[in-house]
């Protein structure tokens, strides 16, 4: 269940542009990084873009570039490998058709069943702050039309991608597969507890709002791995809880978003 989450704060050292319906408000400077910028050297942005299909029209080439250097690099993304993910998974393909050209405008868009993809910097800062790698095992809960699977199917070994509306499950599975992934894995049922079966996970991406950390997906995080997801009720935070090699937890507090609630179990849990 993809949803439409959106940044609510801004900086004050680089103004955000607000989203429809966004409520202004703001942290101090620097009270809470958004993100952890890499000290990797960025790449021309000609070799960021590159496309999954065998032919593209230009139009969308041109969306994706502007959306790298505007609303990502512009921004505080800045892992070349999450750049080059974001530069090269067809986000055209995610939407609905008659949504194609705000493809890559940067709000949520709707995508049926009162669900909606997020917007492409949301998806950006979550993988980054994951930190997946190329041995990567990764855990997508709330697959939607699929679009953060594709971006961590571009990095990671393994993507394990649980979808509690099954209509949605299905057509995201077929559009998966005919874009090439073959290293992604969907199901339709409730992440809350995640997918035991293929665990641990190294990389746990949640795109709903539980009001509380589910211990299930803590539990399911190998040592070393990052768990992403927004936490909260009325008022929601981006946070990172990052398991370490002994086995201990931590919770490091990123910027607050606006994320539909998780349903399902962790309805049940409240």
């Amino acid at each position: 269940m993809v949803v439409g989450g959106f940044v609510t704060m801004y900086r004050a050292t680089k103004p955000w542009p607000l989203q429809p319906n966004q409520a202004e408000s703001g942290v101090p400077s620097g009270q809470i990084a958004a993100t952890e910028p890499s000290a990797a050297v960025l790449p021309p942005v000609a070799e960021l873009i590159s496309s999954r299909l065998e032919t593209e029209e230009p139009v969308f080439l041109e969306e994706r570039k502007r959306m790298l250097v505007h609303d990502l690099m512009g921004r505080d993304i800045t892992e070349p490998a999450v750049l080059r993910a974001m530069g090269r998974v067809p986000r055209q393909l995610f939407v609905r058709p008659e949504d194609i050209d705000l493809a890559y405008a940067d709000h949520p868009l709707p995508i049926g069943y009162n669900q909606t993809i997020s917007q492409p910097y949301i998806v950006a800062l979550m993988t980054q702050l994951a930190r997946p790698k190329p041995d990567s095992r990764a855990l997508d809960v709330g697959t939607g039309s699929g679009y953060q699977a594709a971006v961590l199917a571009e990095i990671c070994k393994e993507v394990y991608s649980i979808e509690i509306v099954q209509p949605l499950a299905e057509t995201a599975a077929q559009r998966l597969a005919e874009l090439g992934y073959t290293n992604v894995t969907v199901r339709h049922g409730d992440g809350y507890r995640g997918w035991p079966e293929h665990a641990p996970f190294d990389v746990i991406i949640v795109a709903a709002a539980p009001d509380h950390i589910p211990q299930p997906l803590v539990e399911q995080l190998a040592p070393g791995g990052r768990l992403v997801l927004p936490v909260g009720r009325f008022f929601q935070q981006l946070i990172v809880v990052e398991k370490l090699q002994d086995g201990t937890v931590r919770q490091i507090p990123s910027i607050p978003v606006s994320f539909v609630p998780m349903t399902g179990e962790a309805e049940k849990n409240r």
